[in-house]
């Protein structure tokens, strides 16, 4: 079932490759399969999906409409972060870019090179992380990753715990919910005033961003989804010595982990939880979600 509606065979006669990945790309690639799509599998073990045809990275450019590479994207010099053959052996050079011009590219974000060769080659960019239906839905997984993490390393449960949450986007409406949820106090700390009054409507306390550093006295946990620097060292210097810091926002974050170091308090830098702690789930997000996206791209 795709958005709610069954769709058969929509993608019949529509190569695709998927390059690089992992286990939710292995659910992603069932669905394009059921959906009659040809998938071509770079950086995948043969037996772990039996039914696409195994090629390298350049023969799937030329060939396929369409290609997707995994929400973590790539690094600055093109390198797929995830691969479940031999990490960091994919790369997407000017070749590459070449072999796809005129065609669509999916990837999580892309990098300043990746947009600059997306541009002039012609190939069609679509950043699957900004797509809200995929981050919203992929807050679930990444907030009961981050709840788990916290369970795990404090020495107290979280229900009458004192929680910080810092951003009220995707990630943080639904951390902030299930930290309530489950009994702990939760002050959300954010820039915008609009996220401040649904904060409030949903009963939990609110502090300005500015004002984090007064905020943060008795935090027994401090979740930050902003990936901007925000959990400063002066904010560091106001936390309990026993407080906990679990920052889930995108490299390279929002904490000053070196002051964090300095004062003694355990810091955790969070990525790409939903592939760690549910795979199965994110994967059928993915499954949900890009056959639309492919299909509104090579119709």
């Amino acid at each position: 079932m795709i958005g709610g509606v069954f769709l058969s065979r929509t993608l019949e006669g529509l190569t695709v490759a998927l390059i690089g990945g992992d286990e939710r790309e292995i659910v992603l690639c069932a669905e394009l399969q059921r959906l009659g799509a040809r998938v071509l599998a770079v950086g995948f073990p043969e037996s772990r999906l039996p039914g696409a045809v195994h090629c390298r990275l350049l023969p799937a450019a030329e060939e396929a409409r369409a290609a997707v590479v995994p929400l973590s994207g790539t690094d600055d010099r093109g390198v797929i972060k995830t691969c479940l053959c031999k990490p960091g052996s994919l790369v997407l050079t000017e070749e590459a870019f070449r072999a796809m011009a005129g065609k669509v590219l999916l990837i999580g974000s892309a990098k300043p090179a990746i947009r600059q060769l997306a541009g002039y080659y012609n190939v069609r960019l679509i950043e699957t992380a900004e797509n809200d239906e995929i981050a919203i839905l992929n807050s679930i997984p990444t907030a009961e990753g981050a709840i788990a993490k916290a369970m795990a390393e404090l020495p107290i449960t979280l229900h009458g715990s004192n929680c910080i949450v810092t951003g009220f986007g995707r990630c943080g409406i639904t951390l902030a919910r299930m930290l309530a949820g489950i009994g702990a106090a939760v002050t959300v700390a954010a820039r915008n005033p609009a996220q401040l009054a649904r904060a409030k409507e949903m009963g939990l306390a609110t502090a300005e961003l500015k004002y984090l550093a007064e905020a943060v006295g008795t935090a027994d946990c401090l979740f930050n989804t902003i990936p901007d620097l925000v959990i400063t060292a002066q904010v560091i210097a106001a936390l309990p010595p026993s407080a906990l810091i679990i920052d889930i926002a995108s490299a390279p974050g929002g904490t000053d982990f070196q002051a964090a170091k300095m004062r003694g308090i355990k810091a955790f830098h969070e990525l790409g939880i939903p592939g760690k702690v549910a795979p199965l789930t994110a994967g059928r997000i993915l499954a949900d979600v890009i056959p639309r996206l492919i299909l509104a791209a090579c119709s």
